[in-house]
């Protein structure tokens, strides 16, 4: 197997309270895993056990079995909201948490640089860390926590609190970064989630309630359907109306649903051709990952 890390029954109580219940998983080598849940789910307690800043009330986390040593100089962590020294420049600042992170503190300072640059801050590493915008506190707070090249990396959040540009920027980034390290990341930017995860993980209430590839959530919690794209509303109206599957309309767009009824598209093709309607496109869609994490969080226990 090539897993890095594994955890078991990993559960973190406050009094009574299981702010984390018996969570299990793996995270496979090189990947980037999606941490998805309400506020209050449980996210950033996992995220805080994995990085070492909470210690787990039960349960087990195991690194890959070849690393020795303190496990988290092998792990990097960018919390949802990342703190700097004002008075520091943003080189002064990576080097320090190069250094404090195992790097030789003859190659801290390089390292920084690098990283700084890889990051889009290299014409701005002499400046005060205190005159940084939102968008290039979040790029300082990923160099503090790749400048050692971990095999883990934890974000907490990473783009929630940027525009769409610096959001694309930091996902183009994680994808680069993907080909080196293992990826953890939480969010509820679900159309992140889609462009760039391996494995989606669904928390509620502290419990891991869903699991699995973008592909087997898809399959599991979807609800396929047909999207007819006719000339006008009028036609998809008698469409609807002559069905013989149940179907309905939405503007010029008629939809069969696959959970009433499982044509298949030659199927429906034919009866198109015998409705004498204009039409422009027939294709098969199917729900949004935000559809499917509605489902997923508002199940039944």
């Amino acid at each position: 197997m090539n897993t890095l890390l594994h955890m078991q029954g990993l559960t973190k109580e406050y009094g009574i309270e299981k702010a984390v219940n018996n969570v299990t998983f793996s995270l496979l080598k090189n990947t980037a895993t999606a941490l998805i849940g309400p506020n209050g789910a449980g996210k950033t307690t996992t995220l805080s056990m994995l990085a070492g800043l909470l210690k787990q009330t039960n349960g087990t986390i195991v690194m890959d079995g070849e690393i020795t040593g303190d496990i988290r100089k092998e792990i990097g962590f960018l919390p949802q909201y990342p703190q700097f020294y004002s008075w520091l420049t943003a080189l002064e600042f990576t080097e320090m948490a190069a250094k404090l992170s195992g790097v030789d503190p003859k190659m801290a300072k390089l390292e920084a640089e690098k990283t700084l640059e890889f990051v889009g801050l290299g014409d701005a590493k002499k400046k005060k860390t205190g005159t940084f915008s939102g968008g290039m506190r979040q790029r300082l707070g990923l160099a503090q926590a790749i400048v050692h090249k971990p095999l883990l990396l934890l974000l907490d959040e990473p783009v929630s609190a940027l525009d769409p540009l610096g959001r694309r920027e930091i996902m183009n980034l994680l994808k680069e970064l993907q080909a080196s390290t293992t990826i953890l990341y939480s969010t509820h930017i679900l159309n992140d989630a889609e462009e760039m995860t391996d494995q989606l993980l669904f928390l509620r209430k502290g419990k891991l309630v869903e699991q699995g590839s973008m592909r087997e959530v898809r399959e599991k919690y979807a609800n396929p359907m047909y999207k007819i794209y006719f000339s006008n509303s009028n036609e998809a109206a008698q469409f609807v109306e002559t069905s013989p599957w149940p179907a309905m309309q939405e503007g010029p767009i008629a939809f069969i649903h696959l959970e009433d009824a499982k044509p298949m598209m030659q199927e429906v093709l034919q009866v198109l051709a015998n409705c004498n309607l204009s039409l422009s496109k027939v294709e098969r869609a199917s729900a949004s990952l935000e559809e499917i994490f509605l489902q997923v969080v508002n199940k039944d226990e």
